[in-house]
């Protein structure tokens, strides 16, 4: 891998998911510039599934950028509401919603189902385009099982990490580290995987 920072734009606008993202590849000789350093209209996430939301995103930072782009599409999918929120993760409660507005519409469909069936997962799919539209988009993936727990716990994280409890730490990811969510999460583990491919990739 060459010793020169390498420009990758990152297709987000969520600070939160931004700074892990930065946290993940810090080690890499890349400079992760934000979309928002840039003027155009991010992809609307039409697609029915995380790649082909994360796909659609980084392939419109691609074409206005001409960078290399990175996009993650992401979300929670739990057991007792057959899979939703899923890829309306973040638009649960509405187009605007903010997360604690996601948060407690998850709770109310969830108020009084029993903790053995709270069962739920994070997924993560990565999305990297290249400015040669003939090369195909870098597509990796990772998942996260745990539960929604009855209420909030921690003040760390964002979106959903106050009632995403993890059983193997036996807490929420809100009152994880960073490190510690890093080391566990679907977005890390995803990331750990592009890493592994960075020598191909740029």
């Amino acid at each position: 891998m060459s010793d020169v920072r390498q420009r990758i734009v990152m297709a987000t606008g969520n600070q939160g998911k931004l700074a892990e993202i930065r946290q993940l590849l810090a080690d890499l000789p890349v400079e992760i510039v934000p979309q928002s350093d840039f003027d155009f209209e991010p992809a609307e996430e039409v697609g029915v599934t995380f790649a082909e939301n994360a796909v659609l995103k980084a392939r419109a930072a691609t074409v206005a950028t001409g960078l290399i782009a990175i996009a993650d599409d992401s979300g929670i999918a739990v057991d007792a509401l057959d899979g939703r929120p899923g890829v309306r993760t973040a638009r649960y409660a509405g187009e605007n919603a903010t997360n604690d507005e996601n948060v407690s519409k998850l709770l109310e469909e969830l108020e009084g189902v029993p903790a053995e069936k709270r069962g739920a997962a994070f997924h993560c799919v990565v999305a990297v385009t290249f400015p040669d539209p003939a090369r195909e988009p870098l597509l990796v993936d990772g998942r996260w099982l745990g539960q929604i727990a009855q209420q909030r716990h921690g003040d760390g994280g964002f979106g959903y990490d106050p009632v995403f409890y993890d059983p193997g730490l036996a807490k929420c990811a809100a009152e994880m580290a960073a490190s510690e969510k890093n080391a566990r999460s679907h977005r890390g583990q995803a990331f750990r995987k592009l890493v592994t491919q960075l020598d191909d990739l740029l």
